[in-house]
């Protein structure tokens, strides 16, 4: 019995079905004679009978539908299938994960706040963090993850209002050291956001791991097929808002009558707010197409999780004896020191599909293995059915100097692999004669 089955087996009841049940079954429940299928409701507005109704959903007293900018029948499955594979109160989707991001930042930061973020996050997020949102006066500091929690906590300020780190860095693997995290984020009292891309909640649960908010790319193992783009904000429901550092959840809204965010909603407050304000203001919605599309891809996350993993320790295992092979990578390979994290944190073995080896060569060598590739393909992606690579330095992280590609993980000879679930056998064969002719 593997890992995976004895942790869902120990704690299965029927008010708690297992991960793959929920990819398959939530989030929508047809009646007699109703669509089995999560139909796609592909209109932007939605019809009341009087003025009262509509006056209580804009005063924030009703729950419904008023405008897809701010809810839509087939995104709210879509949100309430992730919320339930995560274990949280709600969530918020968007059109992409880095819309995700900013949102989960936005309804916690304003000018002159301060954030202190892993620097081994995923190339987008750094630049959003280190360029962006230096402009709206909200400041950043970059630690290494793996530095001692003394050093770590002196990154803290008085203005402080989140602590942001991925499960699984990107392209960097490393695996977060949830214990010691979260202790920094209660010690200084503020919410952890976990980044859980790359983990999937079919990996790693971070809210029972002492996160507070989780982001979502869905463009990646979510949708899985590399056909549609979406984020995804999830609220754990398990922070206290009341601390005073964020009066715009505590003090009335003007734009919503006076409406108090955790009088109102409670432990759903931050993920109503998120939604009544920034969804509606910053416009990034999720379409309804999309969250039909992410809404299949969920339906097999937990399948293709395993074989991305299987597939991914075969291919390092493979790499790390090649000639022309500098390093390799992988949580799940022996001897990585990420192993002993995947056991304590992880819901099984699996390391992900994502792993990272050094071309002998560098860049130049890099350049030729790419071109020879014939299963796999150079894309900017990762997460896809479909193996696919990418040189990290000239690409996702092309904007960083030296110095911060180093902190975040990043050298020139490095290539990111996103392993797909073709047969292991075919990719592996694939790299071998592809490497066969680089120097």
């Amino acid at each position: 019995m593997s890992k995976t089955t004895r942790k869902q087996s120990k704690s299965k009841t029927p008010a708690s079905p297992g991960k793959g049940t929920i990819c398959i079954q939530a989030g929508y429940s047809p009646k007699v004679g109703e669509p089995r299928i999560l139909p796609i409701f592909q209109s932007t507005t939605y019809k009341y009978e009087d003025l009262d109704q509509v006056e209580r959903l804009f005063a924030l007293k009703e729950t419904g539908y008023k405008y897809t900018r701010t809810g839509n029948p087939t995104v709210a499955a879509f949100e309430q299938k992730v919320t339930q594979l995560e274990g949280g109160v709600g969530a918020v989707a968007l059109a992409s994960g880095q819309a995700a991001t900013l949102l989960a930042i936005a309804n916690l930061c304003r000018a002159g706040d301060h954030i202190v973020s892993a620097a081994t996050i995923y190339g987008g997020s750094y630049t959003l963090f280190n360029n962006t949102l230096k402009k709206y006066g909200i400041e950043v500091t970059f630690i290494d993850p793996e530095a001692p929690e003394k050093e770590i906590q002196k990154a803290f300020q008085p203005n402080t209002k989140v602590l942001f780190a991925e499960t699984l860095g990107n392209p960097a693997l490393g695996i977060l050291d949830f214990d010691k995290f979260a202790r920094l984020a209660r010690t200084n009292d503020v919410p952890l956001i976990v980044d859980n891309t790359l983990a999937t909640p079919c990996l790693c649960s971070p809210f029972q791991l002492g996160a507070n908010i989780i982001v979502h790319s869905a463009t990646k193992y979510i949708d899985g097929h590399a056909t549609s783009l979406g984020g995804v904000v999830i609220d754990g429901g398990n922070y206290n808002w009341e601390n005073g550092k964020f009066p715009e959840l505590t003090e009335p809204d003007p734009t919503y009558n006076g409406v108090r965010y955790v009088e109102s909603f409670k432990n759903a407050a931050y993920i109503a707010k998120a939604r009544t304000q920034y969804l509606r203001d910053f416009g990034a919605c999720l379409s309804p197409f999309n969250a039909f599309l992410l809404n299949l891809g969920l339906e097999t996350l937990h399948l293709r999780m395993e074989r991305h993993s299987r597939n991914a320790l075969a291919l390092a295992q493979y790499l790390q004896h090649h000639p022309k092979v500098n390093w390799v990578i992988y949580p799940g390979l022996e001897g990585n020191p990420n192993r002993a994290r995947i056991r304590k944190y992880f819901l099984s073995n699996s390391g992900s599909g994502v792993l990272t080896f050094g071309i002998k060569g560098g860049v130049r060598a890099a350049r030729t293995f790419v071109k020879k590739l014939k299963v796999a393909a150079l894309v900017v992606h990762i997460g896809d059915a479909r193996t696919s690579v990418l040189h990290p330095g000239t690409s996702t992280h092309a904007q960083m100097t030296a110095k911060q590609q180093r902190s975040a993980g990043i050298t020139p000879d490095m290539i990111r692999v996103s392993v797909g679930i073709e047969d292991a056998a075919d990719i592996i064969a694939d790299f071998e004669q592809a490497l066969g002719g680089t120097e």
